[in-house]
């Protein structure tokens, strides 16, 4: 029962890292202090898909389901739906790359908008 709840928490500390990494940006704009947290995020999350390193986070938590009797990822709404959204089937090497893109040009936009708005910063509207 211990592994399999350590799983689940694991399972939503995973996906929450993931929500960072694709919306944090709009946390740095309203918390700047946020910033280089996130930017170390959103560089670890690029690297993981366009290098197609395994996260650290998902050996372990199919290790603890396996401690806790599990044979997969089955079971519970956490095992059915979340997981299925962090471990999509049928990833393919060009899909987890589209993957690295999505994670990397909206926070690029959104740091490219934080850069333009600062104080200080002159921007030319005659162009």
């Amino acid at each position: 029962m211990i592994y399999h709840l350590a799983a689940d928490l694991l399972l939503i500390v995973h996906l929450a890292f993931v929500g960072f990494v694709l919306f944090g940006a709009l946390l740095v704009l309203r918390w700047p202090r946020l910033l280089w947290f996130h930017v170390a995020g959103v560089l670890w999350g690029v690297l993981v898909e366009f290098t197609g390193v395994v996260c650290p986070l998902t050996p372990v938590e199919v290790r603890l389901r396996q401690l806790g009797g599990e044979v997969g990822y089955q079971g519970d709404f956490i095992g059915h739906y979340l997981t299925t959204m962090l471990y999509p089937a049928g990833l393919t090497r060009a899909l987890q790359i589209g993957l690295g893109f999505v994670a990397l040009v909206p926070n690029a936009v959104a740091y490219g908008y934080l850069v333009l708005r600062r104080p200080g910063i002159p921007v030319s509207k005659d162009r």
